[in-house]
């Protein structure tokens, strides 16, 4: 691959594709959504254990366990310390999780990893790479200002626009969706164009590891969404959330510090192992009690079908990730997509 265009994907590929992926977050985000941290404190609470404190853990377990050279050692450490992506949103919805939950834990987890990932990372350099002599120079306050440069301030954007413009950044986020997927397969696209024997090669490597590492996050999710006893619902979501990260940061943490492509192709062959896995975690979560004549019957994300309202008394409020037109059906989640009665 020639020098210009590794350039453009490290200056330019991924960096605006990751602040174009946390922009379209801040599109379906308002500051009353984080008001579920004080109503759902408990699954608030486990989601960010798992990915804050339990993730580099197993990370570091991971590569421990498997015998990992020292550059993989710390591309799965990466990876570890990423907060949750915007891919696990849509995850949740599919499998009919609690979608709000979903935003608010990755939103919360990406606010805080800008000031904890300059730490770890800095302490994870010389560890893993100070024995061969290639351990780069981090400065933890210039990265903590990096970070927030492309995370923070698009997704404020982001949630200037929708507070202003809610019509807009509806249609908007709509189309900024396949962004995560557009740069991970941009991202593998490039390597094949390099080389296609090194993407082979990664993928023998990496591979076991990082299959390892996704069914552990997401085990992890469900043991700790167990522990704060969450309804089933929320039990999936946390385990998606936990297991499934933003790898396009890991991506842009990967070339810009340690200017590795074939780094950073591991990085992302962990975001298509991670879609793989959290498919089959949907049968977690079973299927909607019939509803009665009258009753808004939906895949709510915590059950509003429970609720047995007639439908001519929901009211229509915007729900965090979902966008405006969802109806609050006094359920035991007031999030749900609207749809006609079912009549038994």
């Amino acid at each position: 691959m020639s020098p210009a265009l590794i350039e453009f994907l490290n200056l330019v590929f991924v960096p605006v594709g990751l602040m174009l992926i946390m922009f379209s977050m801040g599109l379906t985000l308002a500051l009353r959504d984080f008001a579920l941290v004080a109503t759902n404190g408990r699954a608030v609470a486990a989601g960010l254990a798992g990915q804050l404190i339990a993730m580099p853990l197993l990370a570091l377990a991971i590569g421990a366990l498997f015998l990992l050279p020292p550059d993989l050692a710390l591309g799965v450490f990466i990876l570890g310390i990423t907060p949750a992506g915007t891919t696990s949103n849509a995850l949740t919805f599919i499998g009919r999780g609690n979608v709000a939950l979903a935003v608010v834990l990755t939103a919360l987890s990406s606010l805080v990893t800008v000031f904890t990932i300059p730490l770890l990372l800095g302490w994870a350099l010389p560890y893993f790479l100070e024995g061969d002599g290639a351990a780069p120079d981090l400065s933890v306050v210039a990265t903590i200002l990096q970070l927030a440069r492309i995370t923070l301030l698009p997704m404020a954007v982001g949630m200037v626009v929708r507070r202003f413009t809610p019509g807009f950044a509806e249609r908007l986020a709509k189309w900024l969706r396949p962004t995560s997927l557009i740069v991970l397969i941009g991202v593998i696209g490039f390597a094949v164009f390099s080389s296609l024997e090194m993407v082979l090669a990664n993928l023998v490597r990496a591979g076991p590891p990082l299959f390892a590492l996704n069914l552990a996050a997401m085990a992890t999710g469900l043991a700790l969404a167990a522990l704060a006893r969450v309804n089933t619902r929320d039990r999936m979501t946390l385990a998606i959330e936990v297991g499934v990260h933003n790898v396009t940061l890991a991506t842009f943490l990967t070339l810009t510090v340690l200017d590795s492509l074939p780094l950073a192709v591991t990085q992302n062959i962990y975001g298509v192992l991670m879609l793989l896995n959290a498919r089959p975690a949907h049968p977690l979560v079973p299927l909607p009690h019939r509803a009665r004549a009258g009753c808004l019957a939906c895949p709510a994300p915590s059950g509003c079908y429970r609720s047995r309202r007639p439908a001519g008394v929901a009211e229509l409020v915007d729900a965090p990730g979902l966008g405006p037109g969802i109806a609050r059906c006094g359920g035991s989640s007031p999030f749900a997509r609207t749809s006609r009665p079912i009549l038994l």
